[in-house]
């Protein structure tokens, strides 16, 4: 047997009595959950009057934003390129099926997001004569993405966490995992296990921006912290979540055979040169696409699957030895870097890739403001949809719509907090005691289920089998009773997103014979060589 209690708790204490003493600690404004871009550039744009409170899941720059390579797509004082142009290509790639007003707002306000993150201090690449380079990725058809070496992610994440660490009126919770997050009448209150103890804290506005849900796949190029958290919680208070089946499987990430997590060989490596070559070292995709390397990312991993069919082998490398190698060197620093220490040296050898759970476009369904279907819960990044990458995202697009729409939150927060209450509800969470960890394998089993059946090109089969257990280990998770802890937390939402991923390709296979149309290529060039 296991003892359970009801928990209302402040700094790990039992409060009852003396809540009413302690309570404004852990009472704020805003409660943002999640540290990357979406979350510290939304904190930054909050009123410096307002109190809130960014819950960090794990150490602060651990985040698919730090990850982000290849750089920001923008038009910011680009006399040759226009929004216009980068709305078209942002469609093209997105199969037309994007949000054409979200869209919109996203092209033409890039430059107040781009110009801000020069004036924080983001060290984007120059040319000699001192304007910014501008790099050419897959789908682009002008030179538009802003990048700083090939860390972009990276260099924009730790510049936005200096400057809002310096925010008075900001407090991060570093290794704070939220465990549930409840709807009340004066706003929400969150369950957080932080170092080891449980801590009820509440806000007026609630922001989850807590990254994507590559976690449910064996292999993915996601960090640690991206299964899914917010998407769960948000379905749980009742938020409409919308076309989570939209998952990005980028066509290049390392093929090392060995680690679930994959590193990205960035677009960029294209835009700059490199081929993609199969089994026999040959260039293919001539044979798919007249777009040929520079093809959207569905393109190219649909070509490389088409030509594994076609080859029996999942060989497949990009090559870019053909360019100077201190250019190489100078250019991709930390790729060069982290092929060095697999065994492979990108001036001299051919990189092994294959396609990868990369993004993914659908999520918590938002307005233009970022504004969810429950009152007062924002999402922003990718756990949101805001509708901009249609059934495929464009390269460098998802920095630019983190940046643009979780400024557009703070600003209708700015707004609305004027109308919220006074008054803090804290919900009165059940925690489990004693309670037995989670039954062992039931993740492993999920990403299993989610690769076999639901990668590149679905397997029908596998998915209707393994929809049918994903609901089974749904309900076991739902209606047992197990530790709240990290485990407990991050099953539930693996099995939460994989039953309504697994659930709408589920409706759409059974209406139809196939589950997606075979994708359209373009008439390759006759001209085009190998």
């Amino acid at each position: 047997m296991f003892k359970r209690k009801r928990v209302q708790v402040c700094g790990g204490r039992n409060i009852s009595a003396e809540y009413a003493a302690d309570a404004d600690m852990n009472n704020f404004d805003v409660i943002i959950a999640g540290c990357g871009v979406a979350g510290l550039y939304g904190a930054y744009n909050l009123s410096r009057s307002l109190r809130v409170l960014i819950l960090s899941k794990k150490e602060l720059t651990l985040c698919n934003s730090s990850l982000a390579q290849g750089g920001i797509a923008g038009v910011y004082n680009s006399p040759d390129d226009s929004p216009e142009k980068h709305k078209h290509d942002t469609f093209v790639a997105g199969g037309f099926e994007n949000d054409p007003i979200s869209t919109d707002v996203l092209v033409n306000e890039a430059k107040i997001d781009i110009a801000k993150l020069i004036e924080l201090g983001v060290d984007f690449d120059k040319l000699p004569n001192g304007d910014y380079h501008r790099t050419l990725e897959g789908g682009h058809g002008m030179h538009r993405i802003f990048h700083h070496k090939d860390a972009t992610g990276f260099e924009i994440e730790t510049t936005l966490l200096r400057n809002v660490q310096q925010l008075e009126n900001v407090t991060i919770w570093e290794n704070a995992v939220m465990c549930d997050c409840k709807k009340t009448a004066a706003g929400f209150s969150f369950l957080v296990l932080k170092d080891g103890e449980y801590t009820v804290c509440n806000s007026h506005c609630a922001v989850f921006a807590t990254g994507g849900i590559g976690r449910v796949y064996e292999y993915t190029t996601n960090s640690a912290i991206a299964t899914g958290d917010g998407i769960t919680l948000a379905y749980n208070m009742g938020a409409e979540i919308k076309n989570l089946s939209y998952i990005q499987f980028h066509p290049t990430a390392f093929n090392n055979r060995h680690t679930r997590e994959c590193f990205l060989i960035s677009e960029a490596v294209r835009g700059e040169g490199a081929y993609l070559k199969n089994c026999s070292g040959e260039r293919f995709m001539h044979n798919y696409d007249k777009r040929l390397e520079l093809a959207p990312r569905d393109v190219v991993s649909h070509s490389i699957i088409f030509e594994a069919k076609k080859t029996g082998s999942d060989n497949f490398y990009l090559d870019i030895t053909h360019k100077d190698p201190d250019f190489i060197k100078n250019r991709f620093p930390m790729i060069y870097s982290n092929l060095l220490k697999a065994g492979y040296d990108m001036t001299e050898d051919m990189i092994p890739i294959f396609p990868c759970q990369h993004y993914l476009m659908g999520g918590i369904k938002v307005d233009t403001y970022a504004r969810t279907t429950v009152d007062g819960l924002y999402a922003c990044g990718e756990c949101s949809c805001t509708g901009v990458h249609g059934n495929n995202r464009l390269a460098s697009n998802s920095l630019l719509e983190a940046l643009v729409f979780s400024r557009r939150a703070a600003s209708d927060i700015n707004e609305k907090i004027k109308e919220c209450p006074k008054a803090f509800i804290p919900y009165d969470f059940e925690v489990y005691e004693n309670a037995p960890h989670i039954p062992s394998g039931l993740r492993t089993e999920i990403r299993k289920i989610m690769q076999t059946a639901y990668f590149v090109m679905p397997d029908i089969p596998a998915l209707f089998s393994g929809y049918e257990r994903i609901i089974q280990i749904k309900e076991i998770l739902d209606s047992g009773r197990f530790k709240t802890d990290k485990d407990y937390v991050e099953a539930r939402s693996l099995a939460t997103v994989a039953y309504i991923i697994l659930g709408e390709a589920f409706k759409i296979a059974s209406e139809s014979a196939e589950l997606t149309p075979q994708p359209v290529f373009d008439k390759p060039d006759e001209s085009s060589g190998s």
